[in-house]
């Protein structure tokens, strides 16, 4: 297929600039696979949809504040560094895309903070945009890390047309996070709450936790027409054995696996085995899923409504299909769903 097919108009008043007030009050389009009937829900409805003993597969990776800015050496120009991983623990060395980047060379010295409470040298080049830097770091990790907390902010995506406020710090975050590493929430998994959790529990419906940090590769533009040309940028993944042994029963025993989010998606499809039973493993995943695509381990999917001609909407269209994709992001824009991050949700079944 090509990246051409995968284009629309999407009014800008339709991209969501904040959650909704509760998290499971978002929309949901349920999409019937084999059907293709449509129905306008609220995310809390999910509950009708699963039984006892299906199970959700949900990312519990933890955004950290990404987004610093801070003043270049010299001439005091403002900077924005956007970390996007930790490279080496010891030296701190990380990967950065900065802006402007045209300001920023080899060796220059930028400043963090009112009171230039932290410095780091740029040591090298890796792309236009992204350099490698150094933390000028003499204390303990702890104190490291806490600066980068306290200097750092949530890193909301550019569409999102405000500056981050303090709810943004709980919002932009699953309930169920637990391992830091993504520069992006793993936005299906925000429409869950607490509350929600617990009564789906109580219907018998079981979690399933891998981790993927969502890097900037899940978002970078795809700029070759031939989708097979697309090269994705590298995340770091990790699934293990309580994972597969959750996952396993419920294929074993033909329950229904529901996939919470595209980043799930993709760490599940990076580790199976023959039998098309899901593996422990860790490592780094490129994968780049667009269609025709044999899907292994989850048969259904939550996800949202994405950019266009993103990876994310390109892989949605792999599990619904394309022409079904297309007519539901038709009725979206017509019944006017929230888009992106913030915005409401898809159930493919």
């Amino acid at each position: 297929m090509k990246l051409s097919q995968f284009q629309f108009d999407l009014p800008l008043n339709l991209i969501a600039q904040h959650p909704a007030k509760k998290r499971e009050d978002a929309r949901m389009m349920v999409v019937h696979r084999q059907t293709g009937q449509m129905e306008n829900k609220h995310f809390r409805d999910i509950l009708d949809y699963f039984d006892d003993k299906d199970v959700f597969v949900v990312n519990n990776t933890k955004v950290f504040p990404a987004r610093m800015y801070g003043r270049k050496e010299k001439t005091g120009a403002k900077i924005e560094v956007f970390l996007l991983r930790e490279l080496n623990k010891q030296n701190r060395l990380w990967d950065v895309i900065v802006d402007p980047a045209r300001k920023i060379r080899v060796g220059n010295k930028l400043y963090f903070g009112d009171n230039e409470e932290l410095v780091a040298e740029v040591i090298d080049n890796t792309t236009s945009r992204g350099r490698t830097i150094r933390f000028l770091w003499e204390g303990s990790e702890e104190e490291f890390k806490a600066q980068l907390e306290a200097l750092g902010e949530t890193p909301l995506p550019k569409y999102i047309k405000r500056k981050p406020d303090e709810d943004d710090k709980e919002r932009y975050q699953t309930v169920y996070a637990k391992h830091e590493g993504a520069v992006a929430a793993p936005t299906a998994g925000l429409h869950f709450s607490r509350e929600l959790i617990k009564r789906l529990e109580i219907q018998g419906i079981r979690f399933a936790e891998v981790t993927l940090h969502t890097g900037l590769g899940t978002f970078r533009p795809i700029e070759v027409e031939d989708l097979s040309k697309h090269k994705m940028d590298a995340e770091y993944y990790h699934i293990d054995e309580a994972a597969c042994r959750v996952v396993n029963k419920a294929k074993e025993t033909n329950h229904r696996i529901c996939s919470i989010g595209t980043t799930t998606m993709r760490a599940m499809e990076s580790s199976f085995t023959a039998q098309k039973l899901l593996k422990p493993s860790e490592g780094w995943t490129n994968m780049f899923i667009h269609p025709p695509y044999d899907f292994h381990i989850a048969n259904a999917l939550v996800t949202n409504f994405h950019l266009p001609k993103t990876s994310l909407m390109i892989m949605t269209s792999a599990f619904a299909g394309y022409e079904l994709t297309t007519e539901a992001y038709k009725k979206a824009i017509k019944d006017k769903y929230r888009f992106f991050s913030y915005g409401d949700a898809l159930l493919i079944i």
